[in-house]
């Protein structure tokens, strides 16, 4: 399956107006927002854990991370709240499932394979002081990218370089960039060379943002 494979190519998935489809695991349905692959696949994906769902346990051969979007998810390693930045690296597994239910954004397949390096951070404590309206968190940096969480303030603007591609989720208010009016739930991914340019609505907004990553983007075991 491909679907928004073309990483040269400007995408907008407003997937709140998107269907759920339905996963192998009863009560756990998806949002695909980009996909190369089949069930085991290079994947960003809304994923919604009915209360009580849960998968069986396996291992993140080539990595996993994910934001909570709502709810709590949770495995044996713990309770991740809403606002939870999780990264799995390649050989690493779990039990995920949540008894409350939770919704998440998820990124399978897109680490280096050797990255071993996992932790949970939750990503309002990582904010640093706000500069023109626009409080930063780096949560994570390597030699293929960065992974960085924004708070903006009504009508400031963010900008940012996106040599090697970037992605952006809108996680709560609106963005109006390049002509799109972006909302909850909203992704934006911009090809290398592009510049992001934001501008937050009348309430602010909040965004997660990966740069510098699509020049690696490639189908599992290849």
């Amino acid at each position: 399956m491909e679907l928004n494979a073309d990483f040269d190519s400007r995408v907008v998935v407003h997937s709140d107006q998107t269907e759920w489809v339905p996963s192998p695991m009863p009560g756990v349905d998806r949002r695909m927002l980009d996909r190369i692959g089949g069930e085991v696949a290079r994947a960003t994906t809304i994923v919604r854990y009915a209360p009580g769902s849960a998968f069986s346990e396996h291992t993140h051969t080539g990595g996993e991370e994910f934001i909570v979007l709502s709810g709590v998810f949770q495995d044996e390693h713990g309770d991740f709240p809403e606002g939870t930045y999780v990264r799995n690296p390649p050989t690493s597994a779990h039990t995920p499932g949540s008894a409350p239910g939770c919704v998440i954004f998820v990124k399978l397949w897109q680490f280096d394979m050797d990255d071993r390096t996992q932790f949970r951070k939750t990503m309002a404590d990582e904010l640093g002081e706000a500069t023109q309206g626009v409080a930063t968190a780096e949560l994570h940096r390597d030699a293929r990218e960065v992974v960085t969480y924004h708070h903006l303030a009504p009508g400031a603007v963010l900008s940012k370089s996106a040599e090697g591609g970037l992605e952006m989720l809108v996680i709560d208010g609106a963005i109006s960039e390049g002509g799109d009016d972006l909302v909850i739930n909203s992704w934006l991914r911009l090809p290398t060379g592009s510049n992001l340019v934001a501008t937050a609505g009348a309430d602010g907004a909040k965004v997660w943002i990966k740069t510098g990553h699509l020049p690696f983007a490639q189908a599992p075991n290849t």
